[in-house]
């Protein structure tokens, strides 16, 4: 390959619509993870030390919606965990639906150059956008992984790892 090449200017590999099919593919992956937990475990079972699912999705939940849209807002909030209506594995599934939705609605507001500016997430995450947005994407399969663990223990099939269609 000629120097000339590998100089060229660079072109798209992956367009935001088809990264925001890439993530919601996973979050749909994640979702049928959580629907396969029993109640009672999704609450009290982990393994090694590691935090329930309830707590790594509630993680998930603080991460996604809300730095979305502090993305498109330019208004920085503070990260939390603390979400208490939050009771019941429904409960869950119902506010991952909402920030999926969440997530659809202010993905068309990120201009393409946007993808590059740094921000500083939650006032502590100092980033491109693009590299927060993979991060999104990294620590949900991080979690996910953890309750594929977590299901295989409880003598649980989780969903096919493969399977994101979305």
């Amino acid at each position: 390959m000629s120097n000339s090449a590998v100089h060229s200017t660079p072109s798209a590999i992956i367009t935001p619509a088809e990264l925001l099919r890439h993530w919601q593919g996973h979050r749909d992956l994640t979702k049928r993870v959580i629907v396969a937990f029993p109640e009672k475990e999704f609450f009290t079972f982990s393994i090694g030390g590691m935090r329930t699912a309830d707590a790594l999705t509630r993680e998930l939940l603080s991460i996604a919606g809300p730095g979305i849209q502090e993305i498109t807002s330019d208004q920085t909030g503070q990260f939390s965990e603390e979400i208490p209506e939050l009771k019941t594995k429904d409960d869950y599934l119902v506010r991952w639906d909402e920030t999926t939705n969440i997530i659809d609605t202010h993905w068309p507001k990120i201009a393409e150059a946007r993808f590059r500016e740094v921000l500083n997430l939650f006032g502590q995450y100092k980033s491109p956008v693009i590299e927060s947005i993979f991060y999104f994407i990294d620590n949900e399969i991080h979690h996910r992984g953890q309750m594929y663990v977590y299901l295989r223990a409880l003598g649980i099939e989780p969903p096919a790892f493969w399977d994101r269609a979305h």
